[in-house]
């Protein structure tokens, strides 16, 4: 079964760091395992409540960044994940390039949209059953 990466700020995550809760509850009809991706150091981990977020979260505080393909290779690594075994959904368009450049099946998530529909197709369309 797929793991699920989920963007955390501005996506999942509210600028206010609170959780998205029409996003949340699309995410929990789904029996995935979830993780969320971050690039945040330990002063953004407090701002935006990581430490209370529905799902565990990965950073590597900025070092490097999500738009560096490193970061996806380290995540794999440090998950004991290949590529096939996760999606991903993410709001910087840079991050998405950086996920996909190795391997990982990406949706580009449109933050000011939130079109939530579209989201909960390529979850469908991309997770086994």
């Amino acid at each position: 079964m797929k793991t699920i990466l989920v963007d955390a700020v501005f996506t999942l995550i509210e600028e206010d760091g609170n959780v998205f809760e029409e996003m949340h509850e699309l995410l929990e009809e789904f029996p995935n395992r979830k993780i969320i991706l971050t690039g945040a150091n330990d002063e953004q981990m407090e701002t935006f409540k990581l430490h209370d977020a529905p799902y565990e979260v990965f950073t590597l505080k900025h070092d490097p960044e999500k738009t560096d393909p490193k970061y996806h290779e380290m995540m794999l690594e440090h998950f004991d994940l290949k590529a096939d075994d996760v999606i991903y959904f993410e709001h910087g368009a840079e991050a998405v390039k950086s996920a996909e450049s190795v391997g990982i099946k990406t949706y580009f998530y449109d933050a000011e949209r939130k079109d939530l529909e579209s989201l909960k197709k390529f979850l469908v369309d991309n997770l086994e059953k």
